[in-house]
């Protein structure tokens, strides 16, 4: 029986039980890339041919699908993961459902009540929060999603943000099967985007948008004849 006096004995505990823990994994069956650089820190259900590499955290309750593989340096937290899911690198989830074939990162962060559909994309740096991202929609770059219901197929380009709070209260976008958002748009909540409609790069979006609609909003641009680079004096 160990004791602990100081902070150094309540690290080395600590390793033991990580390392009890990892090997009690392995031996049920669970791909760990270097078990000493693991950490439980509650508990992990798993199903068959799960890889899990270095440097990852799991919290709370963690369930993981077959051939789910989860890439270094993630946190995951009291989330549901279905099968054949592909966690990237330095991503965190939290309080999630990630649906059977999707991709989450590298460096993405899903935030609680999101809940990401089957063989859905959420790419690097992107982050949704309390929000559903229907089947095999992708939201693959730089991109904020929020208190949003996505259908299916779905594309949102690189830079889209879902402008969900008006600086007193949190309102809801929704965007329907096979919309494609342009890169660098803002919809503005409350707002529909309706089926199959398209939102020209570049457009602040306040009004709902029909069904199989192009929609855009840019200011017209400009080329000044004669013209010429300011220099260094």
């Amino acid at each position: 029986m160990a004791g602990v006096n100081d902070k150094v004995q309540l690290a080395e505990l600590e390793r033991t039980l990580q390392q009890n823990q990892a090997t009690k994994f392995m031996q049920q069956g669970l791909g760990l890339k270097d078990p000493a650089r693991f950490d439980c820190r509650g508990s992990l259900n798993f199903g068959q041919d799960c890889e899990i590499d270095v440097n990852v955290v799991v919290e709370g309750e963690v369930t993981l699908g077959d051939n789910t593989t989860i890439a270094p340096n993630c946190v995951i937290k009291n989330t549901i993961i279905g099968s054949n899911v592909s966690i990237l690198p330095n991503s965190v989830i939290e309080d999630a459902v990630i649906g059977n074939g999707a991709s989450i990162g590298p460096f993405a962060r899903i935030r609680p009540e999101a809940n990401i559909g089957e063989n859905a994309k959420i790419g690097n740096f992107v982050e949704v929060k309390k929000s559903t991202i229907g089947k095999g929609s992708k939201v693959s770059h730089l991109s904020y999603v929020g208190d949003t219901i996505m259908g299916e197929n779905v594309n949102i380009g690189a830079g889209v943000i879902t402008c969900n709070y008006d600086g007193a209260n949190k309102h809801q976008t929704t965007i329907e099967d096979g919309a494609f958002v342009g890169s660098d748009t803002q919809l503005i909540a409350p707002v529909t985007i309706g089926k199959n409609a398209t939102i020209g790069a570049g457009s602040t979006i306040t009004k709902d948008v029909a069904d199989a609609q192009l929609s855009l909003s840019r200011s017209k641009q400009t080329a000044l004849k004669n013209w010429q680079r300011p220099v260094k004096k």
